[in-house]
C-alpha cells in the first residue's frame, strides 16, 4: 500500500538529436524536488496532474495546459499540486537550441499557455520515443524553438512564414537522393545554406508535407515494391532505410492501412 501511494517511474534517454542533452518521464506521487539548478534549459509538459515550484523566489504551477520553459542556472524546486501526483515530460536543452540571453525573458514568464506549443511539444516526444524518427524529431524541435523564442522576445520576431519553392525544390531533390541513407536537418541546412526553420516551413509550403513525412512516403513506395517481389518485412526494412522491422511496419501500417506481412501476403 505504501509503495502504492509513493510510486516512482522514470524513464530516460538521450536521443541522436541535436541540441538535446536528455529526454526525462516520470510519474511521481509523493516525491520532492529540493531547490537544485541544471546547466541545460528545461522544456516541461504535465501530462496528468500539476506540480507547484519555486522560480527565483516566485511560486509558479504547470497544469496541463502549460508549456513551462525553466532556463539554465537558476535554482528550482518542484513538488506535487494534486493528490494522486503527476506525470510529466521532460526535454534538457542545451544553449544551440536557445541562447543564454532568453534566461532573464524565462525567469519572468516560465509558464506558457499555448495550445499550438503545448501540443507540438507533445508530437516531439512521441517521435522521440522511436528510433529511426530523427528527423521528424529534429524538425519538430526546431519551430518549437522558433514558438519559444516568439513567446521570449515577441519585439524581435520577424519570421512570417514566406514561400521559397526553389529551396523546396532543393530540400526535395536531396530527400529524393537520400532516401535509404536519410538525411538530418543539421547536414541538410549546411548544404542548401538555409535557416532549418526556414527550409522546414519552406517545404511544408510548397508541397504539403513535412521534409520527414515526404521521406517516409518515399520508403514505404520502395518497400511496397520489394514486398511484392516476395522479399520479407525484415529484409525490406534494411533495405528501405528504416532502423528496423518494426519502424517498417509503424510507418508502412500508417500510408497503407495494413502491416507489411499482410500486404505481401495478399500478392497476386
Amino acid at each position: 500500500m505504501a509503495a502504492a501511494r509513493n510510486r516512482q517511474e522514470v524513464s530516460a534517454w538521450r536521443p541522436c538529436v541535436p541540441g538535446v542533452t536528455e529526454v526525462f518521464h516520470a510519474h511521481f506521487t509523493e516525491y520532492a524536488y529540493p531547490m537544485h539548478v541544471h546547466e541545460a534549459w528545461t522544456l516541461l509538459i504535465v501530462d496528468d496532474g500539476a506540480v507547484r515550484y519555486d522560480l527565483e523566489r516566485h511560486e509558479h504551477g504547470t497544469p496541463h495546459d502549460t508549456v513551462t520553459l525553466l532556463p539554465p542556472h537558476v535554482p528550482h524546486n518542484g513538488s506535487p499540486a494534486t493528490p494522486h501526483g503527476f506525470r510529466k515530460r521532460v526535454l534538457y536543452l542545451d544553449s544551440s537550441r536557445l541562447g543564454d540571453d532568453l534566461i532573464g525573458r524565462a525567469v519572468d514568464s516560465p509558464d506558457l499557455r499555448d495550445p499550438v506549443l503545448r501540443r507540438r511539444v507533445g508530437q516531439l516526444h512521441t517521435a522521440l520515443v522511436r528510433p529511426g524518427d530523427e528527423l521528424e524529431a529534429d524538425s519538430r524541435l526546431t519551430l518549437i524553438g522558433d514558438r519559444l523564442r516568439a513567446h521570449l522576445r515577441p519585439e524581435a520576431v520577424t519570421d512570417v512564414p514566406r514561400r521559397d519553392p526553389a529551396l523546396a525544390r532543393r530540400l526535395r531533390e536531396l530527400l529524393d537522393e537520400r532516401v535509404v541513407r536519410g538525411l538530418a536537418l543539421d547536414e541538410a541546412t549546411g548544404l542548401l545554406h538555409a535557416h532549418p526553420a526556414h527550409l522546414v516551413r519552406s517545404f511544408s509550403t510548397a508541397y504539403g508535407i513535412a521534409p520527414h513525412q515526404y521521406l517516409m512516403s518515399r520508403r514505404v513506395d520502395r518497400a511496397r515494391r520489394l514486398l511484392l517481389e516476395g522479399r520479407s518485412p525484415a529484409e525490406v526494412a534494411t533495405a528501405t532505410g528504416f532502423y528496423d522491422q518494426s519502424h517498417l511496419t509503424r510507418h508502412f501500417r500508417k500510408l497503407v492501412g495494413v502491416p507489411p506481412g499482410r500486404y505481401r501476403g495478399s500478392a497476386r
